[in-house]
């Protein structure tokens, strides 16, 4: 397995202006916002250009709120044919997370060369990565367990295109519905999954990942197919685990020789102009 750190750039609908003082300056669209990013500890290299910014997201005593100066509830933006909606949301996320592209591309070039692919995304939020999985030609079954977000996850693939049928939408807890597909013998060609640190299902199921990514992980080396070309993307934003961390709970349940030729390691965004580079997230990825 290859430790490889991600670099997403800059693309048509999406910029990571400038960054520090902890807090980034990013273009969602033709919105400039500033939203809290500790990682950038240093200072400001284009300070002119936060006074642009239209919306801002602060904590403040443990809550945190938008200023918005002039942005609407929503607009629409594209990442190459995958269209979706952003929204500031009160965990100053818009709905998507930019960095990401850098896994797009890989989802969508892997399911592209598996015939008639059964994908499988878990904690599958706004549904970005399912509209590209679709597109790309696969059968997706997208799990999420709020139902916010699976809303918005099919109104984001209506203004794409996804034909009827090509995604279903499952309003349930991550780890229950992955032991009753095993259960059924359910098996799929991908599997992508994004868990969050912590989490609650639809029925009050707690999700905690230092104590479910263990048993979710040894479910879905049941429901992986053994076919070539079949993969699995684990991403994560929790804090405190390491890139390592998450490939050795891989490690536990599938075989060495299937992980070669996968990789692991950092996801980042660069800034548009210089050099700088905002840690975003870990990965690990590979293929049969």
């Amino acid at each position: 397995m290859k430790n490889v750190n991600l670099t997403a750039e800059p693309w048509e609908d999406y910029e990571l202006l400038d960054s520090g003082d902890n807090k980034k300056l990013e273009r969602y669209g033709k919105y400039l916002m500033v939203r809290p990013e500790t990682q950038a500890i240093w200072k400001p290299g284009r300070p002119e250009e936060w006074k642009k910014a239209q919306a801002e997201f602060s904590w403040n005593g443990g809550k945190g709120a938008w200023k918005v100066k002039d942005i609407p509830d929503s607009w629409k933006m594209s990442w190459r044919d995958a269209k979706f909606t952003a929204r500031l949301t009160s965990f100053k996320h818009t709905g998507i997370f930019p960095e990401q592209s850098v896994n797009w591309e890989w989802i969508e070039d892997t399911v592209k060369k598996i015939k008639n692919p059964k994908i499988l995304n878990l904690f599958g939020y706004t549904g970005v990565a399912s509209i590209i999985a679709a597109k790309a030609g696969g059968k997706v079954t997208h799990v999420d367990a709020s139902k916010q977000s699976n809303a918005w996850a099919k109104e984001n693939a209506d203004m794409s295109g996804i034909p009827e049928g090509a995604v279903r939408y499952l309003l349930d807890d991550a780890l229950r519905f992955s032991e009753r597909e095993v259960r059924r013998g359910n098996i799929y060609n991908g599997i992508i999954l994004d868990p969050p640190s912590f989490g609650r299902g639809p029925e009050g199921e707690i999700w905690r990942i230092e104590e479910h990514i263990r048993p979710l992980m040894k479910v879905l080396s049941l429901m992986l197919s053994k076919e070539k070309g079949s993969f699995l993307l684990l991403n994560g934003y929790a804090a405190g685990y390491s890139p390592q961390s998450f490939l050795q709970a891989v490690e536990d349940f599938f075989p060495e020789d299937e992980l070669t030729d996968g990789s692991f390691g950092e996801v980042r965004l660069k800034e548009t102009k210089g050099k700088r580079l905002v840690s975003s997230g870990i990965y690990v990825r590979f293929q049969r």
